[in-house]
C-alpha cells in the first residue's frame, strides 16, 4: 500500500527560509507540507513556493497568543475570546490565501470551569467561517509531559467536545507521537475515534525524533492506520536528531 506524506516545515528544515523549505520538501520526495505559525512570511511568497513545487498545504495553527507569559494557545481561556477569534480570523485569512485546507485551533493551557463552554463557542465561530471556504477545523489533544496544563489531552475529550459543537468541518488532529507518549495503544485510540479523524502525525515515542526508531514501529503501524480507513496524508512532525536531510532514510525506505 503506497501512502502519501507530508512534511511538517514546523520542525523540518527549520534552517532555511518557509518558501526553501518548501522547495527542500518537494526535492526530497514528499507529497505534502503543513505548517505550525508561518505568519511572519508574506503569503505571496509561501503561495509561489507551493505552485513552483506543485505541494499542497494541509493546514496551519491559530496563534500561540502570549508566549512570554506561557500561553500556547487561546481557544479555551475564558476571558480571552476577541483574541481567540482574532487569531481564528487571522488563520483563516492566511489559509485562504496559500490554499490551506485546514485550521489546527489551539486549545491552550487552562484548567478553568468555564474552559469546555469557551472552547466550544470558539470552535463554531471557527467552523462557521471556515465552512463557506471548505476549510476544516483540527483540535488535537497534546501530552501533559510536553505540555503541562494544556487544556485538551485525550481523544475521548476531543470526540465529545466536536459532538457537542455540532458542526460537520470540525476533526481531530490524531498525533500518534501524543497519543504514545501518553502511554496509550495508537491503534486502539485510532479505532475508537476513526470517524472523526481528519489528519494524522507522528514522530518517534518519546523523543519525537525520526519515526524509524523509538518504542513504535511506524513501519508497521502507518500501513496499520491505512489499512484501517486512514485515506489522507501522514503528517510527518518530528523534531530532527540531527539535520533534516540526514534523517530522511526513513522516507525513502518505506516508500
Amino acid at each position: 500500500m503506497a501512502l502519501s506524506y507530508s512534511a511538517n516545515l514546523g520542525f523540518l528544515w527549520t534552517e532555511l527560509a518557509l518558501p526553501d523549505a518548501v522547495r527542500a520538501a518537494a526535492k526530497a520526495g514528499f507529497d505534502a507540507v503543513e505548517l505550525h505559525w508561518p505568519y511572519a512570511v508574506e503569503p505571496s511568497l509561501l503561495k509561489q513556493a507551493l505552485a513552483e513545487s506543485g505541494l499542497p498545504v494541509l493546514g496551519l495553527n491559530t496563534s500561540k497568543g502570549n508566549v512570554d507569559a506561557g500561553e500556547f494557545g487561546l481557544s479555551a481561556l475564558p476571558g480571552r475570546g476577541d483574541d481567540a477569534r482574532a487569531a481564528i480570523d487571522q488563520a483563516l485569512a492566511y489559509a485562504t490565501a496559500i490554499g490551506a485546507t485546514a485550521i489546527h485551533v489551539m486549545a491552550g493551557k487552562t484548567n478553568a470551569l468555564e474552559a469546555r463552554d469557551t472552547f466550544v463557542a470558539n470552535l463554531r465561530y471557527a467552523a462557521d467561517r471556515a465552512a463557506p471556504a471548505g476549510i476544516t477545523i483540527l483540535l488535537e489533544p497534546l501530552n501533559l509531559h510536553d505540555v503541562p496544563g494544556y487544556f485538551l489531552h485525550d481523544n475521548a475529550t476531543a470526540a465529545s467536545i466536536i459532538e457537542e459543537a455540532g458542526r460537520d468541518n470540525i476533526r481531530i488532529m490524531f498525533d500518534c507521537y501524543h497519543v504514545g507518549r501518553s502511554g496509550k495503544s495508537i491503534l486502539e485510540e485510532f479505532d475508537a475515534h476513526r470517524e472523526r479523524i481528519g489528519h494524522v502525525q507522528f514522530a518517534a515515542v518519546p523523543d519525537r525524533g525520526e519515526p524509524d526508531a523509538g518504542e513504535v514501529d511506524f513501519a508497521t503501524v502507518l500501513p496499520e492506520l491505512a489499512a484501517r480507513g486512514h485515506a489522507g496524508h501522514f503528517g510527518a512532525e518530528y523534531k530532527p536528531r540531527r539535520s533534516t536531510d540526514e534523517g530522511l532514510g526513513w522516507l525513502a525506505a518505506w516508500r
